[in-house]
């Protein structure tokens, strides 16, 4: 049961964001449209509009709209990857707001778009190793926290709330063994 919290945290996680506000540019005229209990519209080409995230990204995949927002690009995910290698085990830099969740649909849409480009295909592959190393890099930082005693609240409002979660969930785990053990 306890992995259960870790497991919400992520999904909490992807809920905010899907709900969250984002920016949007309109690709082309569109009328006022009616969804489930609200309304989005009407769009005028070349103006900026504020969205939900997933009202955003079904706007987008019909061609009325295109997301503003900065996507963790393999430009973007390297110094972030170079930024956490270099820091000591005792420390972990801060990540773009939102990262996990972003850095999920990025690779879903690189995935997709990789099954009919050999060029998105080594991108997607290059981006997803990025990704793998920065989390290693992390999560070896945070179970050396979660296992060592003393002040770490400096080091922990760097974590991310899924990384928070797994973090409380690591730390009474260990602290349940020693008291066990001793």
């Amino acid at each position: 049961m306890p992995q259960r919290s870790v497991i919400m945290s992520i999904r909490d996680a992807d809920y905010l964001f899907e709900n969250k506000p984002t920016r949007v540019m309109a690709m082309r005229n569109s009328p006022k449209i009616e969804l489930a209990g609200f309304t989005v519209g009407p769009f005028e080409e070349g103006k900026e509009y504020e969205l939900k995230y997933w009202v955003a990204e079904e706007l987008e995949k019909a061609g009325i709209v295109r997301l503003r927002d900065e996507t963790l690009t393999a430009s973007r995910l390297y110094p972030i990857l170079h930024r956490e290698r270099i820091q000591p085990v005792s420390s972990l830099s801060s990540l773009p707001e939102d990262f996990y969740p972003r850095l999920r649909r990025v690779l879903n849409g690189l995935r997709r778009a990789s099954r009919s480009s050999p060029e998105r295909m080594r991108e997607y592959e290059y981006v997803n190793h990025l990704s793998k190393d920065i989390i290693s890099c992390r999560l070896k930082k945070i179970i050396s926290l979660a296992s060592i005693s003393g002040q770490k609240s400096q080091v922990l409002r760097n974590l991310t709330a899924e990384e928070l979660a797994l973090y409380e969930e690591l730390n009474r785990m260990i602290s349940e063994w020693r008291s066990e053990i001793l």
